[in-house]
This record gives C-alpha cells, sequence and structure tokens, in this order.
C-alpha cells in the first residue's frame, strides 16, 4: 500500500500511533475508575478486596474486548485460497517447505545486516537504548506513582491503590498527548523534518527520566511519605512528566521505522523476496 512513497510511510506509522493512542485511552480510563467492582459484583470475594476486584474486573473487560474485536478480524479478513492446479495438499506443502521458507527468511534477514549503511546502524542502536529507557518506565510507572509519590505500599492502606489510579490518570493523559502528536507529527515533519524531532525527543525523554528522580527525591525530604497524601504540587508535577512523555512516545512509534524504511529502500532491499 506504501510502496516507496516516504510520506506515506510516515503517515501510516502516524495513524498507527494514533489509534493505539486511543486504546490506551481507553485502557487506562478503565484503570483509573475504582467502581468496577460494583460493576462486577461477583469480583468482590472474602479472598479478594476492592483493589482486586477492580483489577479483576478490568481482565473480564480485556477478555470480552479480546472476544469481540478477534471475531471482527476473523470474519471481515477474507482469505484466497490457493489455486488448485499444480497445487500440493496442505500436509505435504507445509512438509516440503516449512523448513526451506523458514531457511530463506533467516538468511535474508541476518544476510542484508553487511548491507546497511551507519546511519541505519545508528538508527538501530538509538532505538534499542529509547527502549531500554523506556520497558522500565511502561512496567513500573503506576507502582512508582503508589510507591514514592503516595508512599503506600501493595495491599498495606488506601495510599497505594489511589496512587496507581492517579498513575492510571497520568498515562491517560499521556495517551491523549500521544494521539495529539500522532496528528501533527507529519505537518511537524514538513518543518523541521524526521532527524531533528527525533534528536529533540530523544532529550526531551531524559529530562523526564531525571525529572522522575528529582521529583521522588524533593517527595522523600519534604517528610509526608508514610504519613499523609502528598502535596498537590508533587502530584502535579508528577502528571506533567506523565503528560511530556506523551510528545517522545509518539515519536518512539513512528520515526525509527519511518527512517529505516527510507534507508533500507534507498539502498535498495525494500523488497527480499526479489532481491
Amino acid at each position: 500500500m506504501l510502496g516507496k512513497d516516504h510520506r506515506r510511510t510516515r503517515v501510516a506509522n502516524a495513524y498507527y500511533s494514533l489509534f493505539m493512542a486511543i486504546g490506551n485511552i481507553l485502557g487506562y480510563t478503565t484503570g483509573s475508575y475504582s467502581g468496577w467492582y460494583k460493576v462486577f459484583a461477583l469480583a468482590l470475594t472474602p479472598a479478594c478486596n476492592i483493589s482486586c476486584a477492580n483489577l479483576k474486573s478490568a481482565f473480564f473487560l480485556d477478555i470480552i474486548f479480546i472476544a469481540v474485536t478477534t471475531y471482527i478480524s476473523i470474519v471481515a479478513a477474507k482469505e484466497v485460497p490457493l489455486s488448485s492446479s499444480g497445487a500440493l495438499p496442505v500436509e505435504e506443502a507445509a512438509a516440503g517447505e516449512s523448513g526451506t521458507a523458514g531457511e530463506a527468511f533467516l538468511w535474508q534477514l541476518f544476510g542484508t545486516f553487511r548491507y546497511f549503511s551507519t546511519p541505519i546502524w545508528t538508527i538501530l542502536t538509538v532505538n534499542a537504548l529509547r527502549w531500554i529507557g523506556w520497558f522500565p518506565f511502561l512496567l513500573f510507572d503506576t507502582d512508582w506513582m503508589g510507591r514514592e509519590i503516595y508512599g503506600g505500599e501493595p495491599n498495606e492502606g488506601p495510599n497505594h491503590d489511589t496512587g496507581v489510579r492517579m498513575g492510571a490518570l497520568g498515562l491517560l493523559l499521556n495517551s491523549v498527548v500521544l494521539g495529539v502528536t500522532s496528528v501533527l507529527l507529519e505537518r511537524l515533519c514538513r518543518k523541521r523534518g524526521p532527524g531533528f524531532l527525533w534528536g529533540i525527543s530523544n532529550i526531551l525523554m531524559a529530562v523526564c527520566f531525571i525529572s522522575m528522580l528529582v521529583v521522588t527525591y524533593v517527595a522523600n525530604n519534604i517528610g509526608y511519605v508514610g504519613k499523609d497524601l502528598p502535596p498537590t504540587g508533587i502530584v502535579i508535577a508528577s502528571l506533567i512528566i506523565f503528560i511530556v512523555l506523551g510528545f517522545p512516545h509518539a515519536i518512539t512509534y513512528s520515526f525509527p521505522y519511518a527512517l529505516i524504511s527510507t534507508h533500507i529502500q534507498s539502498l535498495g532491499l525494500g523488497h527480499c523476496g526479489q532481491d
């Protein structure tokens, strides 16, 4: 669908980020709501308190949506069967070609490495380092809010649960910025260029992660941790970090792939099946 149009590649990645942001907004809205145990009353049991019931209810919703979207995908995607003329039975074809196809794929995948130029290796390295930074944030962001900002511990009082819900709110706002940025990416690219924006997003991402350390240090030195709820200023500062990270988050899901596609096609490696 994209052919060799680099602009369409950027637009496609931007729309991917946009719809992912919409899904994230709905998901984090679910996580920030504390009354799911009333909707799914059976989730609340003597062995599962309110926080557990809310989490269990979120998984119930997840299962429902996965089932619905899977059904839609199966029904909407019409596969065209192979022509019966000259074709082997499915079992024989799979037995005879699966190994060859797998070896050819791996050979093509690793064989292209020797054609990679310095810019391609630079993009791959920077993208790998970015994801090393993203994974701890995406895994522990709500727990950071519950432990370091609200001073709570899991299953020990309401502070941790409140902090986790506030972290989910921060991720919701992060997804809103991600979606808005995705819509504006093409216009920003035309004005500043993808390389410049990617570099700015790397710097902004690093500043935000350092800011998390600063906010944690300030929160621990104020002296409210373990005694009271955090001051409004600390909560607002934490949410601002979540919000600002929405911009580099959108860049992460768009620019590296578009830049790699541009360089790969310039080397003539865009159609491995024909090379």
